[in-house]
């Protein structure tokens, strides 16, 4: 029995371990954000809390719990996941350093009988600590590696990009323009925060590159100072600030102080900052997002005209949605520090989308626009405007925005059941504001998001328009 109970309770950590990194990696490890910024609390009460408590209250018994419940459970759960834990080497030195506190506290409790039960929370608090205090020393010597490989690249032009929203469009269409000119580098995907950008650096970052682009991106203050001060950036590009992420920053002028951190650099040129922030230009600071004249976005692409210099130039993409030209006209000001006028008009007429930012799917029979990765105010509205042009049916699929105010969430609501005939709605968080707020339109709520593609193919028909609007994980 004792070696039964020995072996059931060094499984029964590793399972709490497992749900304790999974969630933690979706918060990129910050266990702050992980306890208060959760939304699925009952996932912490029904895979931490009681089994916890079982284990300490029910004896005996607890045993069937955890092989005929728990266990079953937990498998459908991540099963269902749309994130589902990466085993990356700082998750398995976590299990290896859980599983080794684990066995020797089980040791010391069975040899010196010090203890009537073996502890649960205990190995895993250490094995949290331990992971930290590793990760910070193996990220310190790769952080100054990365830091050697910069140096050595001496006419390395650095670019960083921040930005309430469309920091990642922006560095996309940045990349595109300045690629008809130079060998440039950008960091992938979304990839924002620092370590992540180390990383990059150590294992992509070509030696013979003549522009890295850089987003910043933050949840806390200090973040993007932090990346400033590492990259001592030649440019940077402060893009348009809003209450994006407000659960973080609580008011929009610490928004705003930390986007500006990303000018805190050594060797800045210049930066360019949208009007937004409410700063005032001088001899490195250029603030724009005036200068844009007779937007006109339709379905094939956007026109717009600019005021340089007092001579105004007209411009066009095949890129879809309005706020488009706020993204584009930071790339324009940019890009003039290093190309001529005419070459950046060029390029712009070539801009290829960012995936997932209004994407324009094939498909015979139906309209698909993949918006999944916009989850901005602003930007959902002027893709909700886009589409209103369309003379057939309308869907949406959203879960409204996740990371922003409930005033917001029933604007956009009210937004929505103006464009649309049918709205399916996903994620959990914003159900009840959206529900409430959107009365003409159909509406059909989607609990699991695998039955999504199931629901439209029984929902839509021909020649219908479907719009993918913001994406949330299911832990959201």
């Amino acid at each position: 029995m004792i070696i039964f109970e020995f072996i059931s309770h060094v499984f029964f950590v590793l399972v709490i371990g497992y749900y304790v990194i999974c969630v933690l990696q979706w918060f990129n490890y910050k266990l702050e954000r992980a306890v208060f910024h959760f939304n699925r609390y009952d996932w912490h009460v029904f895979f931490f809390l009681i089994p916890i408590l079982f284990y300490y209250f029910l004896g005996i018994f607890f045993y069937f719990y955890f092989y005929l419940i728990l266990i079953p459970t937990m498998y459908m759960w991540q099963t269902r996941l749309d994130k589902k834990l990466i085993f990356t080497s700082r998750v398995k030195r976590f299990f290896l350093f859980l599983f080794t506190v684990t066995i020797l506290q089980d040791i010391f409790c069975l040899t010196t009988q010090a203890c009537t039960i073996f502890g649960v929370i205990l190995p895993i608090m250490i094995a949290i600590f331990m992971s930290t205090l590793f990760e910070k020393i193996i990220f310190n010597r790769f952080k100054k590696s990365a830091k050697i490989k910069l140096d050595k690249n001496k006419n390395l032009t650095i670019i960083a990009i921040t930005a309430s929203f469309g920091k990642t469009s922006i560095k996309n269409y940045l990349y595109q323009i300045l690629s008809h000119k130079y060998k440039c580098y950008m960091t992938p995907g979304s990839i924002n925060t620092l370590g992540g950008i180390v990383k990059d650096i150590n294992d992509d970052l070509p030696i013979k590159t003549d522009i890295y682009i850089v987003e910043a991106g933050a949840r806390l203050r200090g973040d993007i100072d932090e990346i400033a001060t590492f990259l001592n950036p030649h440019y940077s590009i402060i893009g348009k600030i809003g209450e994006q992420h407000m659960e973080y920053f609580k008011t929009l002028e610490n928004i705003r102080d930390t986007k500006m951190e990303l000018l805190n650099s050594s060797r800045l040129k210049n930066a360019y900052v949208h009007v937004s922030a409410n700063v005032n230009p001088d001899s490195k600071t250029t603030v724009y997002g005036d200068e844009l004249r007779d937007i006109n976005s339709t379905l094939d692409g956007l026109y717009f005209d600019v005021e340089l210099n007092e001579n105004i130039e007209s411009f066009y993409t095949p890129l879809l949605g309005e706020f488009n030209a706020i993204n584009i006209l930071a790339c324009i000001q940019m890009s003039k520090n290093l190309m001529k006028i005419e070459e950046i008009k060029e390029a712009i007429k070539n801009i290829k989308g960012v995936k997932h930012r209004l994407q324009r799917m094939e498909n015979r029979e139906k309209f698909i626009i993949d918006d999944s990765y916009n989850g901005n105010f602003e930007g959902m509205i002027a893709s909700y405007e886009l589409v209103s042009s369309y003379s057939g049916r309308r869907v949406i699929v959203t879960p409204g925005i996740v990371e922003s105010t409930k005033e917001a969430n029933m604007e956009l609501a009210k937004k929505i059941d103006d464009v649309f005939d049918l709205v399916i709605l996903t994620g959990k968080k914003n159900l009840d504001i959206l529900s409430k707020n959107i009365k003409k339109a159909d509406k059909i709520i989607v609990k699991d998001k695998r039955e999504i593609e199931k629901i439209l193919s029984e929902s839509t028909r021909k020649r219908d328009l479907i719009l993918f609007s913001n994406d949330t994980p299911n832990f959201m």
